[in-house]
């Protein structure tokens, strides 16, 4: 018999804690080696820590929504002796493993259902969101009401991916003096053709949204205006400016905000740029993104979609100095050569860093943004 303590390994990308998002096991089980052993979050990506060895569990350390460093005592475990219980209880075949991501699990576990009685529509029986959703919508008739003596008051702990984009969005706040630059745009051409495009991508064809257009555009801006693809290291008090354009792309998720990040975005096509953009949304949607792809943008681009409003103030995304806001795009009557006319406006919000970009320089960016989506062939040029 021997304790063998567990600390937590590096999980990568100059992480140095992570929280707790569940325990998977608990004092005095009997477990397996990679028998899955805790959720943990980091950099905006849940990450499942197996078991190291099998034996059984002398204790734990931290509840959901601590945080454990690097190197900290995670378990502690007693291996090499089976227990007597255990040696008289007749063997039995360990369950396979369903196959999904640690936020569907997590989604079941709250919701009280057995993952095992869904079949998974993914690839390979994987189950996906709306594989979960479909059954939660087709248990919800036998969940009882709920009673009309509503609490007055609620508290709910600020853990997980929350409490992440909290202290990130008041780190760029406080640490970075913003200002705002609204920019209209014409649309309409680009608009005719978008709708050409997908109106020849064939039936296996996904449709583009105005978003690769936009990364593509940026991507040929930020080649004339390279001192806004770049991110300020405080702590050596250097400006980091990047040739390659990693682009942050914010999504709305059950979640939070996340940013997943299409790397290289100048080598990308725009079909590729829009396939990228669908599986990196797909993945920080259902919670598989991995951690390296939520890392390392040099810029951001966020949008509402059709929810955009007229102009937004959007956060930089720290340590970036510049963010893309992208609002709706509408038709209207404006005044051209004279005449009022309709045409198809959106108006791109952006936020820069004061400290290194000057209203000047982010005002030809922006505007260089506008000169090629409102004359779009200039994107393939």
């Amino acid at each position: 018999m021997s304790r063998y303590v567990f600390k937590l390994p590096d999980l990568g990308e100059g992480a140095v804690d992570a929280e707790i998002v569940a325990w998977r096991v608990a004092a005095g089980e009997q477990v397996r080696e990679d028998q899955p052993l805790v959720e943990l979050l980091t950099q905006k990506a849940t990450v499942e820590v197996p078991a190291p060895v099998a034996g059984r569990v002398l204790s734990t350390t931290g509840t959901v929504g601590d945080r454990v460093a690097v190197g900290a005592e995670l378990a502690v475990f007693e291996t090499g002796v089976e227990p007597a219980a255990a040696a008289r209880a007749p063997v039995v075949a360990a369950p396979q493993r369903v196959a999904t991501s640690p936020a569907i699990r997590r989604r079941a576990r709250e919701a009280g259902v057995d993952l095992a009685s869904i079949a998974g529509s993914g690839p390979h029986g994987r189950i996906v969101p709306s594989d979960l959703d479909a059954r939660l919508q087709a248990d919800a008739p036998g969940i009882a009401p709920a009673s009309d003596a509503a609490p007055e008051e609620q508290e709910i702990p600020v853990t997980g991916l929350r409490r992440l984009i909290a202290e990130q969005v008041s780190r760029s706040a406080d640490s970075i003096p913003h200002f705002s630059y609204v920019e209209e745009v014409d649309v309409t051409a680009l608009e005719s053709l978008r709708a050409q495009l997908n109106a020849t991508a064939g039936a296996g064809g996904a449709a583009l949204s105005y978003l690769p257009f936009i990364i593509l555009g940026l991507v040929r801006a930020l080649a004339r205006h390279p001192q806004c693809n770049a991110r300020f290291e405080a702590a050596r008090q250097v400006l980091v400016q990047y040739r390659a354009v990693h682009v942050g792309i914010a999504v709305q998720t059950p979640q939070g905000l996340k940013v997943p990040v299409i790397r290289d975005a100048q080598t990308r096509s725009l079909r590729e740029l829009g396939a990228e953009i669908r599986r990196l949304s797909a993945a920080a949607r259902d919670g598989s993104a991995r951690a390296a792809e939520l890392t390392g943008s040099t810029i951001t681009v966020t949008s509402l979609g059709k929810l955009g409003g007229i102009a937004s103030t959007p956060i930089i995304n720290h340590p970036e100095l510049a963010i893309i806001g992208v609002n709706r795009a509408v038709e209207r009557p404006v005044v051209q050569a004279g005449a009022i006319t309709i045409r198809r406006m959106m108006n791109l919000s952006s936020s820069f860093d004061h400290r290194f970009i000057d209203g000047f320089d982010a005002a030809r960016l922006i505007q260089t943004l506008r000169e090629l989506l409102e004359q779009p062939a200039l994107l393939f040029i």
